[in-house]
C-alpha cells in the first residue's frame, strides 16, 4: 500500500512541473529569462497543481501498479525495475503528449517523455528505499 501512496503523492506534482516546463519550453517562453519570468512560471505551477493531481493521479497509480507487478518478479533486480518503470513512463508520456500541437519533433518528444520518466523513476526508487520489504536469501 505504501507503494501506491508514494506514486500517487510524488508523481503528479513532479510530472505536472515537468509537463509545464515542456509546454513553456516548446512555446519559447524561456527565450528571455528573468527572475520575474521564473516567478510567473512558479505561480502558474502552483495555480495548476490541483489539475496536475486531477489528471496525473490515475497514470501515476498505473505506473505504480506496473512497479508492483515487477516487484513480485523475483529475477528482476531493483535497479532494473527502476529503469523498466522509467522507460514505460517515458514511452507513455511521450506518445500521449509529445506528438500534440503544431510543433512536433524530437525536442517535444524528449521533453514530454522526461515528464513521465523522472516521476516514474523517482517514485520507484523511493518505493525501493522505503516501501519494499527485505527479501529472505535463498540457498540453492
Amino acid at each position: 500500500m505504501k507503494r501506491y501512496l508514494i506514486f500517487g503523492t510524488i508523481g503528479p506534482p513532479i510530472g505536472g512541473l515537468l509537463m509545464l516546463f515542456a509546454t513553456s519550453m516548446a512555446s519559447g517562453y524561456w527565450a528571455e529569462t528573468s527572475w520575474s519570468e521564473i516567478s510567473k512560471f512558479l505561480g502558474a505551477f502552483v495555480t495548476t497543481l490541483p489539475y496536475s493531481y486531477l489528471f496525473g493521479i490515475v497514470p501515476a497509480l498505473m505506473i505504480g501498479a506496473i512497479d508492483d507487478i515487477l516487484y513480485h518478479v523475483k529475477r528482476i533486480a531493483p535497479v532494473a525495475r527502476i529503469l523498466i518503470v522509467g522507460a514505460i513512463g517515458f514511452a507513455a508520456a511521450s506518445l500521449l503528449y509529445g506528438s500534440r500541437g503544431q510543433d512536433t519533433g524530437v525536442m517535444q518528444f524528449v521533453l514530454y517523455g522526461v515528464g513521465g520518466l523522472v516521476p516514474a523513476m523517482l517514485s520507484s526508487w523511493l518505493t525501493h528505499k522505503y516501501a519494499d520489504t527485505p527479501q529472505a536469501a535463498h540457498s540453492t
